[in-house]
Formats: structure tokens, sequence, C-alpha cells
């Protein structure tokens, strides 16, 4: 793995996805907020550093309930989203895995489905054990295998039976690598932190119609939109066909309900 081609990679293709992020995904990803904030034990005058922080939704959370809030994001049209969306709030451009913040910094820091974006992850765990206080919390979340995240593996599935997943994209670290519990803590362990945590959150992911799985899977990704429109024209119609049906399944009455599991790690910095 190149970690330079990878991270250029992500970088590019949030610059590309940053306007599109918060209608294909916000309605998803907010739902983990609350449990990441309580993870970290929020409370008024909490310092939390929201790292891979996108569209500003954690922070904006976390202002909420009186924290003293910093998010930093590689993406400067991440960042420039978030801070129009919330100007009375602080965002940063930065590096996960090289922050430019001094040690024992914060009293929590969180990251909300950032670490699979990364090409090296425990690098990044580091440096939040670095920039928090000795006691200070941390706590991310990531996908769960595809087999529970099922809006993954829908389209997935419809891509090696209908494509290929063959289409030159740099190569990266495991994208569900962190659905394994056991990955979690060996990371969060061998950071420094003790008092791992790790369990799954059950998410469940409202589509407008059976057209709205692909729209937002080619639209608010990275290495996912990236495999689709690696397809031929012919291939990527057929996968967006198979998408559409499968997805019809989980229709609930007018709604279409899509179960996208999520785990949810949390640790301690003694």
């Amino acid at each position: 793995m190149d970690p330079v081609a990878f991270r250029a990679f992500e970088h590019a293709g949030w610059q590309r996805a940053a306007e599109h992020y918060p209608d294909a995904f916000g309605s998803l990803t907010s739902q983990t907020i609350a449990s990441l904030l309580d993870a970290v034990r929020l409370e008024p005058g909490t310092k939390l550093l929201d790292v891979a922080s996108g569209p500003g939704f954690v922070a904006a959370a976390a202002a909420e309930r009186g924290a003293i809030v910093v998010g930093v994001d590689f993406s400067p049209a991440m960042v420039d989203y978030a801070r129009r969306r919330h100007p009375t709030l602080t965002f940063m451009e930065g590096d996960a895995e090289k922050l430019r913040l001094p040690d024992r910094n914060f009293d929590a820091v969180v990251m909300n489905f950032g670490l699979l974006h990364l090409a090296r992850p425990e690098a990044a765990v580091s440096e939040a054990f670095r920039v928090l206080r000795t006691g200070g919390r941390y706590s991310f979340t990531v996908w769960a295998k595809p087999e529970v995240a099922a809006g993954f593996g829908i389209v997935l599935r419809a891509i090696e039976t209908h494509g290929t997943i063959d289409v030159g994209l740099p190569i990266g670290p495991a994208f569900f690598r962190f659905s394994d519990p056991g990955e979690c803590r060996r990371c969060l362990l061998e950071a420094g932190f003790d008092h791992v945590e790790v369990r799954e959150l059950p998410l469940a992911w409202r589509l407008a119609s059976a057209d709205s799985l692909f729209d937002a899977m080619s639209r608010g990704a990275v290495r996912t939109t990236a495999l689709l429109y690696g397809q031929t024209p012919e291939n990527l119609s057929a996968i967006r066909e198979a998408i559409r049906t499968t997805v019809r399944q989980y229709a609930r009455g007018d709604a279409i309900v899509v179960p996208m599991g999520a785990v949810i790690a949390s640790a301690i910095k003694s």
C-alpha cells in the first residue's frame, strides 16, 4: 500500500463529495452522534476535538450540549461547508494522522465514520491519545460488516455480480477492518488506551425511493463512488438496476428502510 497515494485519493474524493455528503448520508450518520457524545461523557464545558468533522454535525450537537468544540478535517471543501453551516464554531484544516495541536489539550476526542477513510488509522488513534489529557475519553464509529450494514452489502454484491471491483483504485486499508470488535480493541490498546468498550449500533436508513441508495453511494462516498464510476456504462446500468431491485425488498408501507449497523468503540487515557 502507498499511503501517500491512498490519502491523495481520499482527499480528492472528499473534495468532490463535500456538497453531496450531507444530503446523501447526513440523516444516517447523524444517528450515532448522541452515542458518541455519551461515550465520552460530554457535559457543559467539556473541551472536545471532533476529528474528520466533515459537515460539522457532531461538532454542532456537542456545542448544543455546552461543549467547547474544535472540528478538524483534511478536506478544505468540508471545512468550508462546516464553517458556512455553523459560523459560530471553530473548524480547521488538519490531518488526523498528524494533528497540529498540543499534547494533553482536550477532555474528549471523537471521530464519526472517519477512521475507515485513513491510510494509517493507527496513527490517528495514537494522535487522539496524544492530544487527550489524562483521564480523557476517545470514541469512534465505523460501519459494521456489509451483512449488517446492508446498504453496503447490496451495492457491493451488485458490483461483484454485474461488474468488477478491479477498477484501479489505490490500495488502502480494508474498509471493514474495524467492523471486527477485536481490531478496535487491539488498535486502542496498542495506542495506550484502556477501559475499552465496543458494541454495535443498529441504525436504519430511510430512503425516499428505490433509487436513493445508488444515488447516495454514487455521489456522497469515496471508495464506493469510485468503484461505481469505474464500471463500463453497460455494467453500471445493470448494477443500478440490481440495487434498485434489491432495495425494494426493504419496503415498509410507503417507506424503504435499510438496516445499516455501525460499530462504536470507546476508551480512556488513564
